[in-house]
């Protein structure tokens, strides 16, 4: 009867590294412990062969069902993050508080997304004139500060005349001249004529410079280490932009810039567009059409990179950077170091929010890796939280 009971405890043993439990070597050496230890006794091996054949079989139909069902995907409100320690669920909680705010950032994904968006070939396209430096010389407003030369009557030359908020500069022999929306060499021009108009200074020879720069702005938001508006200058471009704001926050910052600039303002045609720009392109030199003038009230935007996060049972828990290229979980758990000794594998669970809806996708990953089901493999999408519970062995 002995040598019966141990051929078939030797086949059952088998059976269950074969099903599963090869990835739990611990409770493997147990068995091995309680079937062939001498100094347990045949009754006692034989009751706890007879609750193991019912754990098999039980097992054997979970390996089954693996073949069958690798992925399955459900609404949070269906769905439990059972299996996670306190730790891991505080972990998980910051994860989406952090998300969250990221959501209220001036609402400027909304804006992005419901915003007419260009390259910027195609941008330059449409608006051909808008790389140009001469079509765009800077025009002075209200506040901006003017220095005047009049060469042939130096007495008339003026230093510091501050444009008044409505667009006006009090000048000699001349009084007030409108200068809003003009720019310097127009402004030379005018001073000039009203000067030989009013027959004190024939063909006077005037030079006008703006030395100080008030009327108009751009704001620099995002991964960058001085976030702020900035008062816009002549012939300002992209690159200026991110100087002035300190350079680009390389660890947080992804590789796409955005410039969302309003055209036609104050106008009814008023409307906004988002222009992207190819960031490691540009820092290099290598894409210099990206380098495009400023126009006021122009926002550049450097949008953090995005991110997914691994939290539970791997080696490497935490926030990993997502790259260009598809990732999908096999490789986004191996990037964590791949799974715990007490991982629950085939619990494996991505949080993803689509459409303001969050669903909880659960996948088999050892029927993926072991049963040769690789095109099953669940791609990784930005904001993704891989969630991998402790095993209940």
């Amino acid at each position: 009867m002995k040598k019966g009971f141990f051929k078939i405890s030797h086949f059952f043993l088998r059976l269950s590294k074969f099903i599963s439990l090869k990835n739990h070597p611990l409770l493997c050496h147990r068995m091995e412990t309680a079937f062939f230890n001498e100094g347990v006794g045949l009754m006692p091996r034989m009751r706890f062969l007879t609750g193991f054949i019912f754990i098999a079989f039980l097992l054997f139909i979970g390996a089954c069902s693996d073949s069958r069902n690798v992925v399955h995907v459900t609404t949070v409100s269906e769905g439990k993050l059972e299996g996670l320690e306190e730790s891991d669920l505080a972990r998980f909680v910051e994860i989406k508080e952090a998300k969250k705010r990221e959501e209220k950032d001036l609402g400027l994904k909304k804006i992005i997304q419901h915003t007419p968006n260009y390259t910027v070939a195609e941008y330059l396209a449409i608006h051909p004139d808008a790389g140009n430096p001469t079509a765009q010389d800077y025009k002075v407003g209200g506040y901006d500060v003017l220095d005047i030369i009049v060469y042939e009557e130096p007495d008339l030359s003026r230093e510091k005349v501050r444009i008044s908020a409505d667009g006006y500069i009090s000048f000699p022999l001349i009084g007030r001249l409108k200068v809003d929306e003009l720019t310097a060499s127009q402004i030379e021009s005018l001073i000039s004529f009203k000067l030989a108009d009013s027959r004190f200074v024939l063909d006077a020879h005037v030079s006008v410079t703006v030395s100080g720069y008030k009327s108009k702005q751009f704001m620099v938001l995002g991964s960058v280490k001085l976030p702020g508006t900035y008062p816009l200058q002549a012939r300002e471009r992209v690159l200026d932009a991110v100087s002035r704001a300190g350079g680009i926050d390389f660890e947080q910052g992804g590789k796409q810039g955005i410039i969302i600039r309003k055209e036609n303002s104050n106008t009814e045609y008023e409307k906004k567009v988002v222009i992207r720009i190819d960031i490691p392109g540009l820092l290099k030199g290598g894409d210099q059409l990206s380098n495009l003038l400023l126009f006021d009230r122009d926002l550049v935007y450097i949008p953090k990179a995005e991110n997914f996060y691994i939290i539970g049972q791997v080696q490497k828990p935490g926030s990993y950077l997502y790259q260009e290229r598809e990732i999908t979980l096999v490789e986004a758990i191996s990037m964590a170091g791949g799974f715990t000794q007490i991982a629950a594998r085939n619990r494996t669970r991505i949080i993803r929010v689509e459409d303001g809806v969050e669903k909880i996708i659960r996948v088999k990953v050892d029927a993926i890796t072991e049963a040769g089901k690789k095109g099953q493999d669940v791609s990784i999408l930005p904001g993704d939280v891989i969630v991998v519970p402790e095993s209940f062995f």
